[in-house]
């Protein structure tokens, strides 16, 4: 690995010198991601010996022999994917990028990827309590969030046309849109983490979820006019393609039958990876589309999560020893205690939707047994008994279809809610601000008598609220740019007069 990066830094400076145009340099991106992917094939099977000396290992309990495997090899995957970030910085600014806030955004967003790489691995060795780790996530994106507060981030959002009526065509959320930002983190870190237990199913969603993100991204490079929409989902591209190329290398060995686990190191990394190309190349939402089957995996879970039902400490699915196939596993929600009436309420639900397979019954119809409420043992209680392989297909399939959703509901849908197009943006700097500096300027000496100059009179009054709704109509790009900036002006005039 050591002579391979060592190359791939050589690279870097010499073709930096000699690169033009984005597409260049997203080009070079590739190329670095393939060699970090080639890296992490070649890296791992090294490191396996090593992690199980050091008892970073553990059993793999769906197997009748139930090997040793080593574990926490996300760790080295993700050490690899921050080397190529660093290597891959210089492309950007000698290309293309303009500005110090960029290169902030950029080391803003490694950091918060490193800083969760660090309490992933924390937890993998300390097995730190729920309770605790859950908070794990926010805490790793505050660089990410207090970069966003100093570099001046919208923090307004447009409501759904069914809502306008009711509260306007924008809402500011002011401290409240950090909190989203913060529980986007933490979802889509954690959700990877519950959707797991066998054998290439964490590696797997996430790069079918990478690869959706860079087909969203595609489809704003090429052909686009809008040059802020570009920088930012070719941001979003710098950092997703090498998280793709180390993830596929790191898959090649989980997949079945496993010669190693990926940890809850690798579950924090993907998240927040993905997290942070949601957030700053300003698609969350479109992001979330392609969590579906997270967010139904986690809705599903709560009842557990929440403990209105009685949740084991692990829920994964149990294999059957005569034939080798996955069942489902089971809880029994009034062993150790009743069940309340939440959990009661929550349980008929969902057997009434169909999403709930029961297995025993007491004579008075209380529920004595049924599945655990995940999707690995949704699909195994209505498809299995299946091998392991199969079942980590099946839910990889369904990862699939949501993302191709996801894509219909974005760009099909789109107008059944809203008028105008979520998209990306780049923050206006000074630059902007200054295009007429020279006009205003010529004309400064004709107010010598003391009153204030036309620049000092606009900045002081106008600029200000104009260039935030100028980067709002940047982020949403309505259908009538004018009315919605009236809009705006005339919101915000109002806010001050009260």
């Amino acid at each position: 690995m050591g002579i391979a990066l060592v190359t791939m830094s050589i690279l870097s400076l010499a073709a930096a010198v000699v690169s033009k145009g984005e597409h260049t340099t997203l080009t070079i991106s590739v190329i670095m991601s393939i060699i970090a992917g080639l890296c992490t094939f070649t890296t791992l099977p090294k490191l396996k010996d090593t992690f199980i000396k050091a008892n970073l290992s553990g059993r793999d309990l769906l197997k009748p022999s139930k090997p040793l495997l080593p574990e926490t090899l996300g760790l080295p995957t993700a050490i690899i994917y921050l080397i190529t970030l660093f290597l891959f910085i210089p492309f950007p600014f000698i290309n293309w990028f303009e500005g110090a806030h960029v290169l902030g955004e950029i080391l803003s967003a490694i950091l918060a990827i490193q800083s969760m790489i660090l309490l992933g691995f924390a937890d993998d060795v300390l097995d730190v309590r729920w309770r605790y780790k859950v908070w794990f996530p926010a805490i790793a994106g505050i660089p990410l969030m207090i970069f966003y507060y100093t570099n001046k981030g919208v923090t307004y959002v447009v409501m759904p046309i069914q809502l306008r009526p009711y509260v306007g065509d924008l809402v500011d959320l002011g401290p409240l849109y950090y909190v989203y930002m913060a529980m986007l983190i933490i979802f889509c870190t954690h959700s990877i983490n519950i959707l797991a237990g066998i054998n290439g199913i964490e590696a797997g969603q996430s790069l079918v979820i990478g690869l959706s993100v860079i087909a969203n991204d595609l489809l704003y490079i090429f052909n686009n006019p809008d040059r802020s929409s570009v920088e930012a989902h070719l941001f979003s591209l710098y950092f997703i393609i090498p998280f793709v190329g180390v993830t596929s290398a790191l898959l090649w060995h989980n997949w079945f039958p496993a010669t190693l686990f990926v940890g809850d190191t690798y579950c924090y990394f993907a998240g927040m990876t993905l997290a942070v190309v949601g957030i700053l190349g300003h698609f969350s939402k479109t992001l979330l589309l392609f969590f579906i089957p997270q967010i139904f995996n986690f809705l599903y879970s709560c009842p557990q999560l929440f403990r209105l039902v009685e949740c084991p400490r692990h829920r994964m699915p149990r294999i059957d020893p005569d034939t080798g196939l996955l069942k489902c596993s089971t809880v029994r929600p009034n062993d150790k205690k009743p069940m309340g009436t939440l959990g009661n309420m929550a349980l008929k639900l969902l057997r009434a939707l169909g999403l709930l397979k029961v297995f025993q019954y007491d004579n008075d119809g209380r529920i004595i047994e049924c599945n655990n409420l995940t999707l690995l043992n949704l699909v195994l209680a209505y498809l299995g008994p299946m091998s392991e392989r199969n079942t980590t297909v099946a839910i990889l399939i369904i990862q699939t279809i949501a993302s191709l959703l996801a894509f219909f509901i974005r760009y099909k849908l789109v107008h059944l809610y809203k008028y105008v197009q979520e998209s990306s943006y780049s923050q206006y700097t000074s630059k902007n601000s200054d295009t007429n500096d020279v006009k205003l300027s010529s004309t400064s000496n004709k107010y010598s008598d003391g009153g204030p100059t036309p620049r000092s009179y606009l900045d002081s009054t106008v600029v200000p609220t104009l260039l935030e709704g100028l980067k709002l109509l940047a982020t949403e790009r309505p259908s009538d740019p004018l009315a919605y900036l009236g809009r705006f002006l005339l919101s915000r005039s109002n806010e001050r007069q009260q």
